[in-house]
């Protein structure tokens, strides 16, 4: 049984309308679905993604009035963005214009990285892909086909202790641990797992972190991390997986547009394995995903009620 990479990452925003301008406007990425948090119908979910809205390309967000993050360890700590080898210079130069607080483009772990916040604090790592992979382009986006984003990964989570975090990834989750640097922000070391035959979009990075505070969620923070299997007959095999090894979890969870799976790492990391399948076209057509709000089948009968309680987002 193997992961096959970074499904969806899911953070934190206080502000749904400046959120959506940058994400589609700066980032340049795809709004694929404009819904609800199916367990708190009071706030958006807002799904960004590439042009055809594929899994590993899905950044998304949770719309609720929170306070700012604190940082520390026990935490999702920074979201890596694949690109290009040559679109380095366009993405400096874009987001410093912006007036972003923003790195400077550097070698790590023998990859080109570039990192950035957005306006809330949100932290990103622009990290080169593979070679050969491209981006399915969005021909609506404000970024040049060249220089879009190509998806997720790596994804970077901090943790007081190497130890128990490294049992659950390599002896529940089947990732294998192919190497260590030094974290740029000098504090502990950073270890690589990768999912499958790995590369920048499966590949999970732990850094430990004891001397940091423990971290507090909240505006510019993520809120889990989800990861990849193909269908529902192999969701089902891990969560029997989950069991067999007394892990706890929530069980098969019906998101409609995937299934998933929620437990905690023990460094408090809320991790997530979620289908490929259906997909965001399931209830509307991919050409127009994300112009409307979409709820799911049984959500629907509330849309009058939900629709009201939601604010503008343009």
């Amino acid at each position: 049984m193997q992961l096959t990479g970074i499904h969806h990452l899911t953070a934190i925003t206080a502000q749904a309308r400046e959120n959506k301008q940058f994400y589609t406007e700066t980032l340049g990425l795809r709004l694929v679905k404009k819904t609800v948090n199916q367990d708190d119908t009071s706030a958006y979910h807002l799904f960004y993604a590439d042009g055809l809205a594929q899994p590993g390309t899905d950044l998304t967000f949770f719309d609720w009035p929170a306070a700012r993050e604190r940082r520390g360890t026990h935490s999702i700590s920074r979201t890596g963005l694949r690109i290009g080898a040559d679109s380095f210079d366009f993405w400096a130069g874009r987001l410093a214009d912006r007036g972003l607080t923003v790195g400077q483009v550097g070698s790590l772990d023998g990859r080109t990285s570039l990192d950035f916040e957005d306006p809330e604090g949100q932290r990103f790592r622009l990290t080169q892909d593979a070679p050969g992979v491209v981006a399915a382009a969005w021909d609506k986006s404000s970024v040049p086909a060249q220089h879009q984003i190509h998806g997720l990964g790596p994804i970077t989570i901090s943790v007081p202790d190497l130890a128990p975090t490294e049992l659950v990834l390599t002896h529940v989750m089947n990732m294998t641990k192919v190497r260590d640097y030094a974290s740029p922000d000098g504090h502990g070391s950073v270890h690589v797992f990768q999912m499958g035959q790995g590369g920048p979009s499966a590949e999970l990075h732990v850094a430990v972190q004891p001397d940091l505070p423990v971290a507090r969620q909240g505006a510019g923070g993520v809120h889990h991390v989800a990861f990849r299997v193909p269908d529902k007959p192999t969701i089902h095999a891990w969560a029997q997986r989950l069991k067999e090894m007394r892990v706890p979890s929530s069980g098969e969870v019906e998101r409609y547009y995937f299934r998933s799976l929620y437990f905690r790492e023990p460094g408090g990391n809320l991790f997530e394995i979620a289908t490929d399948e259906p997909g965001f076209a399931v209830d509307e057509p991919l050409a127009t995903l994300g112009e409307s709000l979409s709820l799911p089948p049984f959500l629907e009968g509330r849309r009058d009620q939900i629709e009201a309680g939601l604010k503008p987002l343009d």
